[in-house]
């Protein structure tokens, strides 16, 4: 290592840790499990790590840490760096699985039978595949919708099963159909050398166990492994992290089992759980001084969490003064339950102690920020319902991709099928329907059919001569696209500019919404695609537009990206209790404290599991709280338009340290709960 790549021991402050944080950065050798507790500063150990293996001598090209979101990816990037210095001219390697994956993936795919250069399925092109798979099964509507088939298929392939041993896991008449679909998605994948978002972990999971020499070769890639949020890993994550760490045995994961919420999407709390059955000789390291919250909010979460028996045991211990004491409000229905939170926040900004934006409501289910809403509205406080759309779900931004997608691959039918008379060219709905009746009889894509009209069949000559005119655009546009990547003086942005001008995608938007307003926000987004074309072009110069198309992709499945601007806006937040993990705020109102809702009704159905899982699902509510949390909970609340009595959820006994009174609750009018 050079002189310029060394950082000196005793430049990396390690006085500035407290006793754990300080033990876990300075352990640099062997499996290390840090359970990080919630506030406690698990980024700052991960960077500080980072820095403390440098400067002990490790090249930063031989670190390798691996997160779950792009957006902890760039802050533990950007930590990293002020630590070491931004002058360093090598930076270790963080980012997140997938995008791991992406870059082993494309260099070892082609054994699994892929094309090199893959495209990555956004959610909108897996929607197209699936809806196509349901329609050649003949499979009723009523009785699966393509999103419930992604759902399962995404759940089947967390736990790394593929289509063809889906049947054998089916336990319902509705998972024997999907496994049926399954087939025909994953076929309809391969052909057009497709993957989708969870075949980036399934398909290097499965180069690892079928090539050695390739799990050998990008295990010895780096020295030292680090894994955020370990316990969020799924199956084939957990095998991942294994094949590349069991060589050299630095692995360091940093987690909190008692934030595993994820286990609807795969994951496993098992694997940290386990941690040290699977590495005898790891080292463990408590983080638990928590520099978020009050100590009366800790108090609350601590008797709360102690009611999940398979954990790791551990105490939140405060940094901050006691606070004042948490506030359980019962309301008669759930308006009144939304007019009160209105009025207590709205009393908070009157006088000038908090800014709209110091306040999140959190909820369990999607149906309740209903009357929150209303009663914001009423009370003209500004709000944002974070989660509840992403930009790359916009039409327009579909439009603009699917244009840029049939540019880098002139055969993606999905975007051909999605753009094909969008701006209006004369391709009607019976012309679309007959070219793909004919791209089905004959076994070839509607793309290629869309140069030779006269197979098509009964089709009128101005459909005719639109589909030969957007088949010259589009193969056009695909050499404008190699020829800049070929050197070429025109950037992918004017390319791109160029394209949507040439085809009029403006008089679309004009023609489509009728508010000036709606029409400036849908130009807005277009005008976001091409600055993120011109982004991507000068932070990657040898990068093509199938490069920035799978980096979209990649973004379009991470939910953080859209939250992080979400909640920029000066506004209270409403949100999920999953969308909240990763937040804090000055004042947190949860809301719906009721069995049924907290924990879900279908948790309850479940059993002792699910119920652990709502539990820390709770938990994450609460530490989400730093100076006040309020929780509440509606007496009665409407079902199917009858007021019917609730209970109060079983975790408000908990919190209040009366757990033996859980099991024998009656119905919420029956008395107060008082907190501690």
């Amino acid at each position: 290592m050079s002189r310029s790549q060394t950082i000196p021991a005793r430049s990396i402050r390690l006085s500035t840790l407290n006793d754990a944080q300080r033990q876990a950065v300075s352990t640099l050798a062997g499996p290390l499990l840090v359970l990080a507790g919630a506030g406690t500063g698990k980024t700052r150990v991960v960077t500080y790590r980072i820095a403390n293996l440098i400067a002990h001598g490790t090249s930063p090209s031989r670190i390798l840490a691996v997160t779950f979101t792009n957006k902890a990816a760039r802050e533990m990037q950007q930590r990293a760096a002020e630590l070491l210095g931004r002058a360093m001219r090598i930076k270790p390697e963080i980012s997140t699985f997938h995008s791991l994956c992406v870059r082993i993936l494309r260099r070892h795919i082609d054994r699994l039978g892929y094309p090199q250069q893959f495209a990555i399925y956004s959610r909108p092109d897996q929607e197209g595949v699936a809806r196509a798979a349901l329609r050649e099964i003949s499979a009723p509507s009523a009785a699966l919708r393509p999103g419930d088939l992604l759902a399962i298929i995404s759940r089947w392939k967390s736990r790394g099963i593929d289509a063809a041993t889906a049947m054998q896991h089916a336990e319902s008449d509705r998972e024997h159909l999907a496994a049926v679909a399954f087939r025909r998605y994953q076929a309809a994948l391969r052909a057009v050398g497709a993957v989708d978002f969870d075949d980036l972990l399934l398909c290097t999971q499965e180069l690892f166990a079928k090539f050695a020499e390739v799990r050998r070769a990008e295990a010895k890639r780096f020295d030292h492994l680090l894994i955020d949020e370990y316990q969020d890993t799924n199956d084939s994550q957990y095998r991942i992290v294994k094949a590349l760490a069991s060589g050299h045995r630095n692995l360091c994961v940093v987690g909190d089992d008692d934030q595993s919420i994820y286990g609807w999407r795969g994951a496993e709390v098992e694997h940290i759980l386990r941690f040290q059955v699977d590495w005898p000789d790891a080292k463990v390291v408590r983080l638990e001084q928590n520099y978020r919250s009050s100590g009366r909010i800790l108090a609350f979460a601590n008797a709360l969490i102690a009611n999940n028996q398979n954990r790791h045991p551990k105490i939140l211990i405060p940094a901050n003064p006691e606070g004042p004491a948490p506030v359980i409000h019962q309301a008669q229905s759930e308006d009144e339950e939304a007019e009160f939170v209105a009025k207590d926040l709205k009393q908070f900004l009157a006088e000038g102690r908090a800014r709209p934006n110091d306040f999140a409501i959190l909820f369990r289910t999607n149906e309740q920020p209903r009357p929150f809403e209303q009663a914001l509205r009423k009370a003209n406080i500004p709000y944002v319902l974070v989660g509840a759309s992403s930009f790359y779900d916009r039409r327009e931004v579909q439009d603009v991709l699917a244009y840029l997608k049939l540019a880098a691959d002139s055969g993606d039918e999905m975007a051909l099928l999605r753009i094909i008379n969008t701006p209006a060219r004369g391709i009607g709905r019976a012309a679309v329907t007959r070219l793909r009746e004919a791209a089905n009889a004959q076994r070839v894509s509607a793309c290629e059919l869309l140069a030779r009209p006269d197979r098509i069949g009964s089709i009128s000559p101005k459909a005719a001569g639109a589909m030969q005119q957007l088949h010259a655009l589009i193969q056009r546009y695909h050499h404008a696209f190699e020829n800049r990547q070929r050197g070429a003086r025109r950037s992918l942005a004017d390319c791109a500019r160029q394209l949507l001008a040439e085809v009029r995608y403006q008089d679309e938007i004009l023609q489509r919404y009728d508010e000036p307003a709606e029409q400036e926000a849908r130009t807005n987004s277009v005008e976001q695609v091409i600055n993120a074309l011109a982004s991507f072009a000068k932070r990657t110069p040898q990068g093509g537009l199938q490069d920035f198309l799978n980096e979209i992709a990649l973004a379009s499945f991470d939910e953080e990206k859209d939250k992080e601007s979400q909640l920029d806006r000066n506004a209270v937040g409403l949100m999920t209790l999953h969308s909240a993990k990763g937040l804090e705020f000055p004042h947190v109102y949860l809301v719906g404290m009721e069995e049924g809702l907290l924990p879900h009704r279908r948790a309850v159905e479940v059993g002792d599991s699910a119920i652990d899982e709502e539990r820390r699902l709770c938990y994450v509510g609460v530490t989400r709280a730093q100076r006040r949390l309020t929780l509440s909970l509606a007496l009665s609340r409407q079902k199917w338009g009858k007021a019917r009595p609730t209970q109060p959820s079983r975790y408000l006994f908990e919190l209040t340290g009366q757990s033996e009174k859980a099991a024998g609750r009656k119905d919420a009018r029956t008395g107060r709960l008082v907190a501690k």
